[in-house]
């Protein structure tokens, strides 16, 4: 590869960017300076020991396979942000990890075992599996981490964690100790999500719901009549719950028994009056099986109600049903109950088509069946005391959002936080698995040992269960950093300044950190929260294997580079909505890669002396870029303060494409300031470097590393406005004058579109000034840029006959089209066309009009009939315009 330490010709340049000839050195050579860890940064000189620290933790990957497209706009925002404040001269750390995501790893290395040996891990035992995992993981890890890398994650590797090493570890067995000390963690007999195909409690969070289209039965239950989608579950059920405010049933008393015929036979029924029944919803009465509900385990606790297990841990139907019944799966089961309450004439009616949502383990894809079990929970209601005063994990939960010492971005899911906290039931943190943190619990016989470190007497048997992954993920900000010891890491870097995740994990994950958090250190875990919208395909369907529609990184990346990859996700994105990735968008934004590439190979061949003056003789353009840099600069950094990427990816794309491209440096080929367009060109490259690392380095360390002490611009200090040319009075005046040379030339170009007039033909046109007011825009500008040939000055005006009329200012410009288009015709043309639209527009307004077109059509197609009005009107405005140009 070329030496990029040297100011290259044109002839050596190549005239598009090529990633793969830069990504993977110049990320070496950033890993290898040190400039990821904010410690060395300091003793180099890039930040100040006493500057401000700002600290992001990676969300860590489950170590169970590749990086996703969601996984790459998590690393393209949070690279952004580091960037930014690490040239910002802040003690920028961002520390990498992966999730040791015990579940779904374990489920994993087990099917690869059953696959490739046909074992399961109880034939090989608990130490050769959890062996055969963690060389599963390594692998894994290793993968990610390049991943990453590929990514240009500038992130701080010499710290980097991972969920389940020693000193992860050590902090999961400090926390359980502390709070199993001060009530919180309990053990004890509550209703879980149970997965009998693996044999575990699942969390909330690896269940998916599926969508199930079934039939719905109604029973005669006594005097009640029931309905259910799951007749499996009946054998046990001895309860009758109604709403109390039901009229139909208030003859009724809370505690009333009588006799009812069921599915064995007879039954003593108890009523229960409860408020949570819903009265609309069929009869308004139900039967409730608390074993195997979590709303009925509820009712029963409220009311001291037993509970009775129908359905075995192993899926199929316990001896309670009989001898009939007992054995069968819940399916085989379900018909032949049914079949046996008609045949007491006891089945009402059965409705077809019901549709209901159904947990399904996304680890395995076993069928949730609710039980209950003696499990290790957390306690979100359970008392303690805390500064003298009563409180609980919940109301610390809500008071570090209600406060304002955690901001979410977007605001909206404050809402949503808060109604999830207050609906927040007990967690149950135990799993069934051997992969994971095991929970540093011993007995001997009912004696329970709850310590950090394990009891040195003999005769002392560990809890086989190990800790639900999001135990350990909940501690990720501190532990990470060091905790339970006061490091310094620890001391500097805590609470950490900002935590950016998908938000479909925002009560899995975050919520989580915020409860421990706010437990175990008296402090929030982050001061932000930003929540990314998930990532759909162009067409808006979430992406999916099955129809083919994934986008993998890897292969875009190696496409079409990591800049245009990193852009694709990040402009057009915004936080909290999903977001559309095709192809197409990343393909634009590998264009503008070479664009900008090919500004630096114009930049390149320039006559940039450092000696050279760039604020030296000033001409309108010039000060006029100096005023739009400016403003862009402020307008970027405010956008990043506030986490605005989009908008300020938005912003910095059209200084760059057409202010600085498409303007300055046309009329810098004409009056050259050439230390000027460098200058502005080396400070656009510091405000991309955050967005597009790569191509930004490659071409400051092309065109200027030889200038600077600095090797990397990826150290470079962020534009500040008092560093560039000041601004006069004067130079104001002169900006706005080339403001109006823009609209003038844009007015010309604007009038060959319509008029399809030839770009390259030369329009010969007269200029009108009226007393003292002189023509702002400088000839040679106006013929060059706007490729016209003037004519002559005049101080009376012309009659314009045969001329299209520019107004401007005191100026009139008379721009001569009888050489160049046959003006009749034109004008028919033009009349023609706007008769068409106006027809268009009289249908549109028809159907906006009609009430019942209004009410029934999809509001997404009234929507597009406004809109395609609103263009119309203004595709009639524009011919208008242009047709009063000739009717001179």
């Amino acid at each position: 590869m070329k030496d990029k330490n040297e100011n290259i010709p044109e002839s050596n340049m190549p005239k598009t960017y090529n990633p793969k000839e830069w990504e993977e050195i110049l990320y070496r050579e950033w890993e290898s300076s040190g400039y990821f860890n904010p410690d060395e940064c300091v003793q180099k000189g890039i930040a100040d020991k006493d500057a401000p620290a700002f600290s992001v933790i990676l969300p860590p990957p489950n170590a169970t396979g590749t990086l996703h497209v969601g996984h790459s706009v998590m690393l393209a925002i949070q690279d952004t942000i580091i960037r930014y404040r690490r040239m910002k001269g802040d003690r920028a750390l961002w520390l990498p990890g992966t999730d040791h995501a015990a579940l779904a790893t374990h489920e994993k290395v087990e099917r690869i075992l059953w696959e490739e040996e046909k074992k399961t891990r109880h034939d090989i035992g608990r130490d050769s599996f959890i062996q055969k995992i963690h060389a599963f993981v390594e692998n894994s890890r290793s993968v990610m981490t390049g991943q990453m890398r590929a990514m240009g994650a500038s992130l701080d590797w010499s710290r980097e964690a991972f969920t389940l090493d020693d000193e992860r570890n050590f902090a999961v067995r400090t926390a359980f100790k502390r709070m199993y000390d001060d009530g919180i963690i309990y053990r004890g007999d509550r209703i879980v999500n149970w997965d009998p195909k693996m044999q575990t409690t699942v969390s909330d969070d690896e269940i998916e719901w599926k969508e199930e289209v079934i039939p719905f039965y109604y029973f005669q239950y006594g005097p009640f009549v029931i309905g259910t989608s799951r007749p499996e579950t009946k054998f046990g059920d001895k309860y009758v719950v109604v709403h109390p405010d039901d009229k139909r049933y208030k003859e009724y008393a809370h505690g009333q028994k009588f006799e009812v015929e069921w599915i064995g036979g007879t039954v003593t029924a108890t009523l229960i009056k409860d408020a949570i029944v819903d009265k609309d919803f069929g009869s308004g009465a139900m039967t409730i099986t608390p074993w195997h509900d979590a709303t009925d385990f509820d009712i029963a606790e409220r009311h001291n109600l037993s509970k009775e297990q129908v359905i075995g841990y192993d899926g199929k139907i316990l001896p309670i049903a009989g001898k009939e019944f007992e054995g069968l799966n819940i399916f085989e089961a379900r018909q032949k109950i049914v079949e046996k309450l008609a045949s007491k004439g006891l089945l009402v009616r059965i409705e077809e088509g019901y549709t209901h949502n159904i947990a399904v383990n996304s680890r395995g894809g076993g069928i949730i069946e609710p039980q209950i079990k003696r499990q290790w929970f957390v306690g979100v209601n359970r008392e303690f005391e805390r500064d003298g005063k009563k409180t609980t994990l919940k109301k610390l939960m809500q008071e570090a959002v209600r406060s304002g010492d955690i901001r979410i971005i977007p605001k909206r899911f404050e809402k949503v936080y808060f109604h999830w906290i207050d609906n927040l039931r007990d967690w149950c943190i135990s799993r069934q698995i051997w992969y994971g943190h095991r929970i540093p619990v011993w007995y001997k016989g009912d004696v329970i040992y709850c310590e950090i470190e394990p009891p040195k007497e003999e005769g002392w048997e560990q809890d086989p269960d190990t800790l639900d992954t999001w135990f350990s993920s909940g501690l990720w900000t501190f532990s990470t950093l060091g905790w339970p010891n006061e490091t310094n890491d620890f001391k500097t870097f805590h609470p950490t300044s900002f935590m950016e995740t998908a938000y479909d994990i925002l009560f899995f994950w975050v919520a989580r950190m915020i409860l421990m958090s706010t437990y175990l250190l008296d402090e929030v875990p982050f001061k932000t929260v930003y929540m990314h919208g998930l990532v759909r395909d162009e067409k808006g369907q979430k992406m999916s294997k099955s129809i083919g529609n994934v986008i993998d990184p890897r292969d875009v990346i190696e496409k079409f580079g990591t800049d245009a990859v990193r852009l694709s996700l990040l402009i057009g994105s915004t936080p909290g909505n999903d977001a559309r990735l095709g192809e197409k968008k990343i393909q634009s934004f590998r264009n503008f890669t070479n664009k900008l590439w090919n500004i630096g190979r114009y930049v390149s061949i320039q006559n940039t002396d450092k000696k050279q003056d760039h604020s030296s003789t000033l001409s309108d353009a010039d000060t006029w870029i100096i005023s739009q840099l400016q403003k862009t600069t402020l307008a970027i950094t405010s956008h990043l303060e506030q986490y605005q990427f989009s908008l300020a990816g938005e912003m910095l794309r059209d200084f760059t494409w057409n202010n600085f491209a498409d303007w300055y440096v046309e009329v810098h080929k004409i009056e050259k300031n050439d230390a000027l367009l460098s200058f502005v060109f080396r400070e656009i490259l510091k405000l991309w470097h955050p967005f597009m690392p790569f191509v930004t380095e490659a071409l400051y360390q092309t065109l200027y590393s030889s200038e600077t002490s600095k090797k990397f611009l990826m150290v470079e200090s962020w534009p500040k406005t008092d560093t560039f040319p000041h601004q006069s009075p004067e130079d104001e005046t002169r900006s706005k004058n080339f403001t109006h040379t823009i609209a003038l030339i844009s007015s010309i170009r604007a009038l060959r579109a319509f008029y399809r007039i030839d770009p390259g033909k030369k329009l010969f046109v007269t200029i009108f000034e009226t007393g003292n007011q002189k023509m702002l825009v400088p000839q040679h500008i106006l013929e060059q840029i706007g490729r016209t040939e003037i004519l002559e000055i005049v101080s009376e005006e012309p009659n314009g006959k045969g001329c299209a009329l520019i107004g401007f200012g005191n100026t009139k410009i008379y721009i001569h089209l009888n050489d160049v288009l046959d003006i009749p015709k034109e004008q028919s043309r033009i009349k023609k066309e706007i008769v068409g639209l106006e027809q268009h527009i009289i249908q549109a307004e028809k159907r906006l009009e009609n009430t019942a077109y209004i009410s029934k059509a999809p509001k997404h197609i009234v929507e597009q009939t406004r809109e395609q009005l609103d263009d119309l009107r203004r595709q009639v405005s524009e011919k208008q315009h242009f047709q009063q140009m000739l009717s001179l």
